[in-house]
């Protein structure tokens, strides 16, 4: 599903990723935890092909068996947009577009006919629990409704791998809680893989496999019982 080997990243001569080497199954849900500064988010940024890695020649990056690092930038963002789901923090939905609409904007761009998008839109905000929410706009939704509304965006494409970069830090714990076991639903339902850089400890010890990071390596690959 994912495999990475020898990343590495320089900022500058900051040296962030120090040769990661990686790999992940399709279907697990795999959680990346570390201290600060330890490489977790440039590492799933790198994954997720919204960066790249500083040593292109001696490295590799395969997702779906496909080495993305030697797509044109066109293909790549087509591959992004058709392979790859993002879940934030922040949930970055457009503040002028209803939560139908915030949904279906990747399946757009994708260039899905209209009612085939919104189909599958209203069948995953039907499945988070928001099917009284098609038409109401972010600033009138709670935080978690926000969140489950970016959860069915980063979806509406059928993505391959999911990433996301702390998805319950904006969160209350209930709301966390929700989102934390929501992530498995979704694994068991569609069979999409997770990968979570997260500060939870909870939503770590919940995840199939915890990647430990520190100064920029793997440092354990703990199976989680």
């Amino acid at each position: 599903m994912i495999k990475a080997s020898n990343i590495q990243k320089f900022y500058g001569e900051l040296q962030v990723l120090k040769g990661v080497d990686l790999h992940i199954k399709k279907g697990e849900i795999v959680s990346i935890v570390g201290a600060s500064g330890a490489g977790k988010t440039t590492l799933l940024q790198i994954l997720g092909t919204l960066d790249t890695q500083s040593n292109p020649n001696d490295s590799e990056l395969l997702i779906n068996d496909v080495a993305v690092t030697r797509l044109s930038d066109k293909h790549l963002a087509q591959f992004r947009n058709e392979h790859i789901g993002f879940i934030f923090q922040f949930h970055q939905l457009l503040p002028e577009f209803s939560a139908l609409e915030n949904v279906c904007i990747p399946a757009f761009i994708k260039k899905t006919p209209k009612p085939k998008a919104e189909k599958r839109a209203k069948e995953l905000l039907d499945f988070l629990g928001l099917s009284k929410r098609y038409h109401h706009k972010p600033s009138e939704l709670s935080g978690g409704e926000q969140q489950r509304v970016a959860v069915a965006r980063s979806l509406v494409n059928e993505p391959s791998v999911i990433f996301a970069d702390e998805p319950s830090g904006n969160l209350d714990s209930e709301s966390a809680d929700r989102l934390h076991r929501l992530f498995f639903d979704l694994r068991d339902e569609f069979g999409q893989t997770f990968v979570i850089v997260t500060h939870n400890g909870q939503l770590a010890d919940m995840a199939d496999r915890k990647l430990t990071m520190v100064d920029g390596l793997i440092v354990n690959k703990e199976l989680v019982v």
